[in-house]
């Protein structure tokens, strides 16, 4: 084989190493001439932009930018080639690219120079960043939504605080007031106070810090006993039907949140179609794996029970969909929505070890999705007892740690008119000082104190040093009882805030049976 056979073979040879790594190369790669027409494009490129790879060659490369890079592309190039200024090519920067069908993405492109046959010639190297970005923008919204639960959990515990004290003293002086009138107001101001307790209560469910109490059940259940309700609730132009897998795994959540959580749901469907449409709830299994963790904003991979929502009305746009779940946002008339429906039912699901989820479009509708985790022991259904009168205590003593001093003095009183002997301290330390010199029947302490001692770990040194006795928890959400440092325990026994004098009784008469 003669010189120039060798030399013709090599380029040859080299030419097709080329043309190997242009096919495989994962990112897409697109070479253009001096006036900007494309010269080559790798399938990589046909399949980001979808067009068949023919479809390139010979078009201006503007085609594939969305405006104003389109009409100023061959600008930039000129003012390049006049000026010697450098904006991408040599550099690379984060731009946007359009497809075919219109839509636009997130792109990297880096361009390089070179020189062939006289000629100028730039190749752009493109890199999708579709999924960076949303991974991005999930991390963002995740800790936005952490921030504003830690704000909103810090809040709701002090509301609760002062509305333990409103609702304590609005009873202890019901029973003193002697005219309609007053008794009236005294009941209507109860009532309020009730209603900023279930406001709390949405609050805390937000933030992940409610005490939940769950049971291992079967959501099946939960949609077709709320069936006949919803159906008075939606009215006649709303058309509902279920869609439940029949062998539907079970969850281990706590029913009343289940509820609640269908029943807000469906307002709002309702709300979104006020000339009537379709609602529909369904339940299936779902293996999550870890391609779909990766969409579903982490969710561990596992096995899950999924609820949906879905309705036929107005949809919402992006703006509004990504604000859906952060509290107290909505978009109805004033006094028609406080903007916690969706906020309580994301943090419940987050606490139940799951996630909720809104797909939306304008004009079509929306669907709101729940993954709650698998529990695999099959349900057993808990019936509580019929409400216990409470009855006054036998002259018992009790410890009552309190570090709002309100709250602390408040509860010796009702204590005190339950017939209960009353000691009183303002900490998990002062309260095992008394400890050591008096003898005391129960402790009934809160459990968000500060000074270093919980509540939670002032149980366990007094379980430790004095075996016997009974500990009652109370607090306005008991973050530590919902976080995964507080392990499993049958005789974990805690009082929400705010509580009526009758959940008081009952509570210190349950404990002091133990």
């Amino acid at each position: 084989m003669s010189d120039l056979e060798e030399r013709n073979s090599s380029l040859l040879g080299q030419a097709r190493k080329l043309q190997a790594m242009l096919e495989s190369a994962v990112d897409a790669i697109i070479t253009i001439d001096g006036s900007a027409t494309i010269t080559t494009v790798n399938p990589a490129a046909a399949r980001l932009f979808g067009y068949e790879q023919h479809e390139f060659l010979g078009r201006n490369v503007h085609f594939l930018m969305p405006e104003p890079y389109h009409s100023e592309h061959d600008g930039y190039i000129r003012n390049y080639r006049t000026t010697g200024r450098r904006k991408i090519i040599g550099i690379g920067r984060e731009v946007t690219g359009r497809r075919r069908d219109g839509t636009l993405f997130p792109m990297h492109l880096a361009v390089s120079e070179f020189e062939m046959d006289g000629r100028v010639h730039f190749t752009g190297i493109i890199h999708d960043l579709s999924a960076h970005k949303a991974t991005e923008m999930a991390l963002r919204q995740a800790q936005k939504m952490e921030a504003m639960g830690q704000l909103t959990g810090g809040i709701a515990h002090d509301f609760n605080n002062l509305l333990t004290v409103i609702i304590g003293n609005l009873e202890m002086l019901e029973g003193k007031l002697t005219t309609p009138l007053q008794r009236e107001l005294t009941t209507e101001a109860l009532e309020a106070a009730d209603l900023g307790a279930r406001l709390t209560a949405r609050l805390l469910a937000f933030a992940r810090r409610s005490h939940l109490e769950p049971e291992s059940v079967n959501l099946n259940n939960f949609v077709v006993g709320l069936t006949d309700m919803l159906h008075r609730t939606l009215g006649a132009t709303i058309y509902l039907s279920n869609a439940l897998t029949p062998n539907l795994w079970s969850a281990r959540v706590d029913p009343s949140q289940v509820e609640s959580a269908i029943v807000n749901l469906a307002v709002n469907a309702r709300d979104a179609m006020p000339e009537g449409g379709r609602l529909l709830i369904e339940t299936d299994n779902a293996a999550i794996d870890a391609d779909m963790s990766a969409t579903l904003d982490g969710l561990p991979p596992g096995d899950y029970v999924r609820l949906s929502v879905s309705d036929t009305g107005a949809g919402m746009p992006l703006s509004v969909r990504e604000r859906a779940f952060e509290p107290f946002f909505t978009t109805k008339e004033q006094g028609k929505g406080t903007g916690l429906g969706l906020s309580m039912i994301y943090g419940f699901a987050k606490q139940s070890g799951g996630l909720a989820t809104i797909e939306s479009v304008e004009a079509k509708g929306t669907t709101v999705t729940i993954y709650l985790p698998r529990h695999r022991v099959e349900p057993v259904r808990l019936h509580g007892a019929d409400d216990l009168t409470a009855m006054p205590g036998g002259g018992q003593v009790i410890l009552a740690v309190e570090d709002d001093e309100r709250v602390r003095k408040l509860t010796v009183t009702r204590l005190s008119q339950l017939g209960y002997t009353v000691l009183a301290a303002a900490s998990g330390t002062e309260a095992l000082e008394l400890l050591k010199s008096k003898a005391v029947d129960l402790l009934f302490t809160d459990v968000v104190m500060p000074g270093g001692m919980s509540g939670y770990e002032l149980r366990q040194q007094v379980r430790e040093l004095y075996p016997h006795m009974p500990v009652l928890l109370t607090s306005g959400y008991a973050e530590e009882l919902a976080g995964n440092q507080v392990k499993p325990d049958a005789d974990l026994r805690i009082l929400r805030k705010p509580y009526r004098m009758a959940d008081l009784a009952s509570a210190i008469d349950e404990a002091l049976k133990v």
